[in-house]
């Protein structure tokens, strides 16, 4: 017998309850083996692939591509024992067909089309009104069609008709309401019968109604126009007298019908857009939050509201580290690495965390405790498609430069690639983020969850500086350092920053507090 195993979604890591199916790797009918990968989802730090659990025959994915599950929510099913014998098919139920027509059809017939014990076939109307012991209603006829008015269009639909006496003068106007509607004729009052039309119900249509109706009125030479320009005559306000269309008000309708330049136009480069709804105008997207966004809107709002920021800024010569930068690129040991500023404004925090240790802790606000932290895990802010994250280097401390670059390389261009592990993501203790690569001098950074500092890495630029005693052309970079005021005071922090500063202005510091 087949044996059918479903496969709950586990939890990607750090207690995620909720991960979205990005893409199946699998159809119905595959053949899947142990740990081979099936599924593609995103949770709320990262893409992760997810193996099979079991070998044997796809039979059904229970989650499409797009939708977002809660941790333990079946999304695959698998037969692990496909050589079995099938169960056999459940016989059909001989009653399955819906009833239409206000009964049951009898099933297997063949040529009474909608016969029911007996009854000829007709609508449930018929059979209602033959029920309630009354006459079927005949259709409504077509209505009939208006005279067009020459040079305005279709004239306004008469709402009654005016007879003639027997001596020949005109009768006084009458609506054309049906008999029924008369308060001589009430109709029986049964469930299948409809209500008859009260005397007080108006006959004549309201002037809401005619107006709903009522067709644009304009001159040949105007709908020519109209129809050469593609304008509806009907959705146009008329500005004309006697409420006439006028040239100008369908070149204006067409004016405002004209596609207009966006903003923001995205064009084919937003992936972003990708999972949102246009408006029918064209000029909004919108797109849920979810994944990685959800989860950095969260973060964000909880650490700015809970943790009292204070930012402290520094503006720094650091032109000895450009050269340093430019030895070390020429250098043989550094040929396979990539060695950028970046790099020793790390190495500049991590000697700069050693001098004062106090900095490097967290506040549990649970316990009421200051968790000061023995290691380094760098963090650093990643802008990527699916937003910003923050993977951290783990163990940071114990690598020598050229070690430093190599992980620095790797945590970056995996987190572009959308590929970082939830546990890259957990357990930092300090951040860098590194605005200067977007040409920005400096900023407020916002601390991430659990960390008491980080530090927001400025552009360098060549500019005027004094320069012993002289004005020289120097390149000067600004750095800022927030900081969590609960358990770091401002000599704290003010000690933090200036410690990064000495070694970017010369980072012969480094080999003395290494």
């Amino acid at each position: 017998m087949p044996t059918f195993q479903q496969f709950p979604l586990p939890d990607a890591g750090e207690g995620l309850t909720e991960a979205e199916i990005v893409a199946w790797h699998v159809a119905v009918g595959d053949t899947v083996e142990v740990n081979q990968t099936i599924v593609e989802i995103e949770t709320a730090k990262s893409l992760v692939d997810l193996p099979s659990p079991w070998s044997g025959v796809v039979t059904r994915l229970l989650v499409e591509p797009g939708q977002t599950v809660d941790v333990g929510t079946p999304i695959i099913e698998v037969d692990t024992d496909p050589g079995g014998a099938a169960p056999e098919p459940a016989p059909a139920d001989e009653a399955s067909v819906a009833p239409t027509g206000g009964g049951a059809i009898e099933h297997g017939h063949r040529g009474g089309g909608n016969r029911h014990a007996g009854v000829e076939p007709g609508g449930s109307d018929e059979i209602a009104a033959a029920r309630a012991g009354r006459a079927p209603q005949p259709d409504a006829e077509p209505a009939a069609r208006e005279a067009v008015l020459v040079g305005y269009g279709l004239a306004e639909p008469a709402t009654g008709r005016r007879g003639r006496t027997a001596d020949g003068s005109p009768a006084a106007t009458t609506p054309s309401a049906p008999a029924a509607a008369t308060p001589s004729a009430p109709a029986a009052a049964t469930p299948s019968a409809p209500a008859a039309a009260t005397p007080s119900a108006p006959a004549a249509a309201t002037s809401s109604q005619r107006e709903a109706t009522r067709h644009a009125l304009a001159k040949p030479p105007v709908r020519k126009l109209a129809r050469e320009l593609g304008v509806d005559l009907d959705s146009i306000s008329p500005t004309g007298p006697g409420g006439i269309v006028t040239r100008e008000d369908v070149l204006g309708r067409a004016a405002q019908a004209e596609a207009r330049t966006l903003a923001t136009y995205p064009g084919d480069d937003a992936p972003w857009l990708a999972s949102g709804t246009v408006s029918s105008d064209g000029r909004q997207t919108r797109v849920p939050v979810k994944s990685v966004r959800k989860r950095t809107a969260e973060a964000m709002v909880t650490s700015a509201f809970t943790a009292p920021h204070v930012t402290v800024f520094h503006t720094v010569d650091v032109t000895k580290t450009m050269k340093l930068v430019e030895r070390l690129r020429a250098d043989r040991e550094f040929a396979d690495v990539r060695v950028t500023p970046l790099l020793i404004a790390a190495k500049a925090l991590m000697l700069a965390v050693r001098r004062h240790p106090e900095i490097n802790g967290s506040w549990d606000e649970a316990t009421q405790e200051i968790v000061y932290k023995h290691y380094i895990n760098l963090g650093i802010a990643a802008a990527t498609p699916r937003g910003l994250v923050v993977p951290n280097m783990k163990d940071a401390h114990r690598l020598n430069l050229k070690d430093l670059a190599t992980a620095l390389a790797d945590l970056t261009a995996t987190a572009r690639a959308g590929k970082t592990s939830p546990t890259d993501m957990s357990d930092g203790t300090i951040t860098i983020t590194n605005v200067g690569v977007f040409g920005i001098d400096t900023g407020t950074p916002i601390i991430n969850p659990g960390e008491a500092a980080i530090l927001a890495f400025g552009a360098i630029r060549e500019q005027p500086w004094v320069h012993k005693g002289k004005i020289r052309i120097r390149h000067v970079t600004q750095l800022a350092l927030s900081f969590d005021h609960r358990l770091v005071d401002g000599a704290l922090g003010s000690q933090v920053l200036a410690d990064v500063a000495r070694v970017l202005h010369d980072p012969s510091h480094g080999l003395v507090w290494g």
